[in-house]
């Protein structure tokens, strides 16, 4: 601690990101990353832009980002707003609609990352207990508030809700702001982007995208939100008092050609969907709890063991998971979805961990 630190900064308990281990031989099922790499398209495009160029600042509105993502989801230009990764993009969201009179409201088990803004930028905040299978109640999102935010499928459970539930909430919350921070949406969820298309779509609905999971290119850093033109307008106004260089030329490359190859992203996220279905039945067959899952993690426990002691064994043989000492979740582990030899190389760790 410095005595230079502002209040603010003396007050903060920081986001942890997951662990980036420097081992050998490691099993790294910890930090929701794809075991797949980008789209080739997507590394071309990169290194294309590996010229004397590079020496100009990039286009400070990502236009032809913005386009691309707007043509893939049948969106206008105006209602696509871009960021350094989709934390970036949650930061403006915060402090530029959700700083309001009334307590912003998230769930009791979510990203951690959000009460951690609302320390940051002083925002009061309500929490919203999951139910007691760890799903998201809608019906009790109902009270007055300063904005509701939180992902589908929910993190760090892998639950997720229809989108006709998140329309009937937004039929009854029209007096702020609703965020659905979608990070996870390729792996089996229902994207509520399809609501802002036509001529009357909600004039309080963003939702947020990362290109950091199922396009692989958590490494770039590149996250967008989408919603009405107003509230595009408001956070492009707190990105240029910011950062207003916030992409790179080589992550606009690179996230175009991303986004362009939608037959890699399906791909992938087959894959991803086949090896967590079958991780799920192996782990059920050693008497695992798991939670039902749309995302590339499962959130699971053994009713024998506990959660810490897994996690620590798991790590004494190179693989890493996610433990999070949190109540409620204390006996969880959070465990990203690898490739098949991956899953394989867990299995037999567990399977020698609850024998031996």
């Amino acid at each position: 601690m410095s005595r230079f630190w502002s209040p603010v900064v003396q007050t903060l308990t920081p986001y942890v990101p997951g662990e980036q281990p420097q081992m050998e031989r490691l099993v790294k099922l910890n930090t929701n990353e794809s075991p797949y790499g980008p789209s080739p398209k997507a590394l071309a495009a990169i290194n294309q832009q590996t010229t004397d160029d590079l020496r100009l600042y990039p286009d400070p509105e990502g236009v032809a980002l913005k386009k691309a993502i707007a043509d893939l989801h049948g969106l206008d230009l105006k209602q696509v707003f871009l960021g350094n990764g989709s934390d970036e993009v949650l930061a403006h969201i915060f402090l530029g609609l959700l700083k309001q009179a009334k307590p912003v409201q998230f769930p009791d088990i979510t990203y951690s990352f959000y009460p951690v803004y609302c320390k940051l930028f002083g925002i009061e905040y309500q929490t919203i207990p999951l139910g007691s299978h760890f799903e998201v109640q809608v019906e009790d999102f109902t009270t007055p508030n300063g904005g509701v935010i939180f992902p589908n499928p929910n993190a760090p459970t892998g639950r997720a809700i229809p989108r006709a539930d998140i329309e009937a909430l937004l039929s009854k919350n029209t007096d702020s702001v609703m965020v659905i921070d979608e990070a996870y949406v390729d792996y089996g969820t229902e994207s509520c982007i399809p609501l802002l298309r036509g001529s009357a779509y909600p004039e309080n609905l963003l939702v947020v995208h990362t290109l950091s999971k199922s396009r692989a290119l958590a490494g770039l850093r590149v996250g967008f939100a989408v919603g009405h033109p107003a509230l595009i307008e408001g956070l492009e106004r707190v990105k240029n008092s910011f950062n207003s260089y916030p992409l790179g030329r080589l992550a606009q490359a690179g996230a175009i050609a991303a986004i362009e190859d939608q037959a890699h992203l399906e791909t992938t996220a087959g894959k991803v969907i086949q090896t967590r279905e079958r991780l799920v039945k192996e782990l059920a067959s050693m008497g695992f709890d798991t939670l039902p899952s749309t995302a590339n993690f499962i959130f699971t426990r053994h009713p024998n063991h506990a959660g810490g002691r897994l996690y620590q064994a798991l790590r004494d043989r190179g693989i890493i998971v996610r433990h999070f000492k949190s109540p409620r979740i204390e006996e969880f582990l959070r465990i990203t979805i690898g490739t098949d030899d991956q899953s394989n190389e867990l299995i037999a760790a567990l399977t020698d961990i609850l024998t031996g």
